[in-house]
């Protein structure tokens, strides 16, 4: 699908990676905004660019998979060798670039957040360009720590491999690739868990309901390779 024959119509590129977890925590309100406004007439056309930040990512065969598993309906084009973020000098992890109906770049977002801001640009354009369907109000957030305002402390940085030790955040994900088991402990919530992994990509394995200094244990089964550790950022 080339842009061009999308003119006429509010366009949403979002750059992505289904093993980054902040495109993972992105993805539903992309997949929000395909289901609220790509089927009105001249509505959005959303497309997602994935772009590998890893090595299990850059196999076609996986993202097809992951797409599938996702439920993802827009298109997504594979940019396997970054042809495509380099056209467009991406900076990182998620991207969204909302272009409007003559093809001019209308609003841009680095990172997680600012949803609400995205959804009311595509609202004002769907508006500009006639449409006379009403439109509903903008998604509510789907954590506290991305209400618009939200005061968050910053997190410790992200850990390539494995990672066992003193953190602080309001969670952690991992980055998996191979199958087996993960065993995690956490001493803030005190609680261990056990994940069946069958499938490369970014799991979450601690969420605390809001900036939280913990003890982290964590190990991989034979099979299974954790390519890094990283952490959100949570409610002060």
């Amino acid at each position: 699908m080339r842009i061009e024959r999308l003119i006429g119509r509010p366009v949403l590129i979002e750059f992505w990676d289904f093993c980054r977890p902040n495109s993972m925590r992105t993805l539903p309100y992309v997949k929000a905004w395909h289901e609220r406004y790509g089927s009105l007439q001249r509505g959005l056309a959303v497309i997602g660019i994935h772009s590998p930040g890893f090595d299990p990512s850059r196999d076609p065969r996986n993202v097809a998979a992951a797409v599938t598993r996702l439920e993802i309906e827009y298109p997504v084009l594979l940019d396997s060798e970054l042809q495509t973020w380099r056209v467009y000098e991406n900076l990182g992890w998620p991207a969204r670039y909302l272009f409007d109906q003559a093809g001019r770049l209308a609003h841009y977002h680095y990172g997680e957040g600012a949803y609400e801001e995205t959804e009311l640009e595509i609202q004002a354009l769907l508006a500009r360009g006639g449409n006379s369907v009403a439109l509903p109000e903008p998604l509510q957030p789907l954590r506290p720590e991305e209400k618009p305002g939200a005061r968050l402390i910053p997190q410790t940085e992200d850990e390539e491999g494995l990672y066992e030790g003193p953190y602080e955040g309001g969670g952690v994900w991992v980055v998996l690739d191979g199958c087996g088991t993960l065993d995690v402990r956490d001493s803030a919530s005190s609680t261990s868990s056990r994940l069946e992994i069958s499938h490369p990509g970014a799991y979450p394995v601690v969420e605390h309901s809001r900036h939280t200094s913990s003890l982290l244990q964590m190990s991989c089964s034979d099979g299974l390779i954790c390519l890094a550790t990283c952490f959100t950022p949570g409610l002060a």
